[in-house]
């Protein structure tokens, strides 16, 4: 029954005599996909690190998965008080700004049927209206990033930049985050931003060839 279960998901082959297997093309395709998402993460993890030691705290790398985005990896904050380690976490894509950076990426259309769903919320600080949504979306195209103010957890801000390949095709966004009393420093939101961009933009280029 095993066998069978998996033959349906192309994971292996029946043989010629019915009773052997062998791997089937779902797996090898599966194998791929992982392989290059661990390339992607080893070519982001420089990039990562250069903003964590810059700015103080946890750098990471997200990805978009259907309609949420997926923490991929993160470099720790030299910093003794931390906030944990988000990576494997999946989230809907208007929680964080790294979700937010993607979606501001979408054509009109997924835009629209995403905010058609009911949208949760994390904390009393996320935004779960649909105008005020598309107006963040809207900024993000214009700035370049997107801040948030515990908006995913209580205590936590976060900032993020759009990684594009090509120069248009969204892979992910790079965040930092850290926690609320010192993230940001006061009057460096603007310059923090810019660092985070410069990361996102360095990677864009990269990640082209991964």
């Amino acid at each position: 029954r095993m066998l069978s279960s998996l033959e349906d998901q192309g994971a292996v082959t029946r043989g010629p005599d019915g009773t052997s297997y062998a791997i089937g093309i779902g797996l090898v395709e599966l194998a791929g996909a992982i392989d290059a998402t661990a390339a992607l993460a080893t070519a982001v993890r420089p990039h990562l690190v250069w903003l964590s030691d810059q700015l103080g705290e946890a750098a990471g790398f997200s990805i978009p998965t259907g309609y949420t985005i997926q923490y991929m990896v993160q470099v720790e904050s030299p910093n003794p008080v931390q906030v944990r380690d988000y990576t494997g976490l999946m989230v809907p894509m208007h929680i964080g700004p790294s979700g937010l950076c993607v979606m501001a990426q979408w054509p009109a259309e997924e835009v629209d049927r995403y905010l058609s769903r009911p949208l949760e919320a994390y904390t009393a600080h996320t935004v779960v209206d649909a105008g005020e949504i598309r107006d963040r979306l809207e900024a993000i195209r214009g700035s370049g990033h997107c801040w948030i103010h515990e908006e995913f957890a209580e205590g936590i801000n976060s900032v993020a930049a759009p990684v594009l390949a090509d120069g248009k095709r969204v892979r992910g966004a790079v965040h930092v985050h850290g926690p609320a009393y010192r993230f940001p420093d006061q009057g460096r939101a603007d310059s923090i931003a810019t660092l985070v961009m410069d990361a996102a933009a360095r990677f864009s280029s990269r990640s082209d060839t991964v």
